[in-house]
């Protein structure tokens, strides 16, 4: 079941003495896993960088669809920006599912997707009511049209408060954040018109309104200096820890 949608990767709830299994860490492995796994070593197509592994972590050659792991072997698994990327969807979560006690996994939204859409993204995804809806894009003739993910996910993160502020007060803009336990719902290539119209459909306003509830004045005033806060503390916390890494 889902549990919550976490602000970030960074807020989990993971015991201290959790076995945490990284799946496709690739450029950015999570620093709370003892394990990290990929599919790819020397081929950067499905990441933004080369791959690398922190100091104290052990790094396994795997499939995520096909994962070298007993059953129910890891306490957490973690998966950042990988399902978008697979073959089977049912199989790699199936996958996750039965490795992983519990786990977090996180992916473009749907808007996401249509601000910075990758040609290695074969699927675009939309959660509706606590359950994650996944649709192969050539199906719907998705196109990725002129790139704007440098602008989305390294420019505007570097060099602007005020986007940062809104990732944070509005996160399902971006991303879709789902930490579980056991397993959480999910369904590829729905056919109910109701959900494929958010995949299809130009969006409406009422549809905003009940993905991005409004707050009052004082509650966004509020939500925002709460962000401004988050980043001058994550803006500290970078300029005096420095992570150890390797590089494969």
């Amino acid at each position: 079941m889902k549990l919550r949608s976490p602000k970030d990767r960074l807020s989990l709830k993971i015991n201290r003495n959790a076995k945490v299994l990284d799946v496709g860490g690739g450029q950015n492995p999570h620093p709370r896993a003892n394990i990290v796994i990929d599919k790819f070593t020397d081929d950067n197509f499905h990441r933004s960088g080369n791959l690398k592994v922190l100091k104290g972590q052990e790094f396994v050659y795997a499939d995520g669809e096909n994962l070298p792991f007993k059953d129910k072997e890891f306490d957490y698994v973690i998966c950042c920006h990988v399902l978008e990327h697979v073959d089977d969807p049912t199989k790699f979560l199936s996958e996750l599912f039965r490795v992983g006690k519990k786990g977090y996994i996180e992916t473009p939204s749907l808007i996401g997707e249509v601000l910075a859409s990758r040609i290695s993204h074969k699927w675009i995804l939309h959660e509706v009511n606590d359950k994650l809806y996944i649709i192969e894009k050539s199906k719907i003739n998705f196109t990725v049209g002129y790139y704007l993910g440098w602008l989305f996910e390294n420019y505007l993160p570097k060099n602007s408060i005020g986007y940062k502020i809104m990732t944070r007060t509005h996160p399902n803009l971006l991303t879709i954040r789902i930490e579980w336990d056991n397993n959480f719902e999910f369904e590829v290539e729905p056919t109910d018109p109701e959900i494929r119209k958010y995949f299809v459909e130009e969006w409406k306003e009422e549809w905003a309104s009940n993905f991005f509830q409004k707050r009052s004045l004082v509650g966004e005033v509020f939500a925002s200096l709460k962000a401004f806060v988050d980043i001058a503390i994550s803006v500290f916390k970078s300029k005096i820890i420095k992570p150890t890494n390797n590089k494969l």
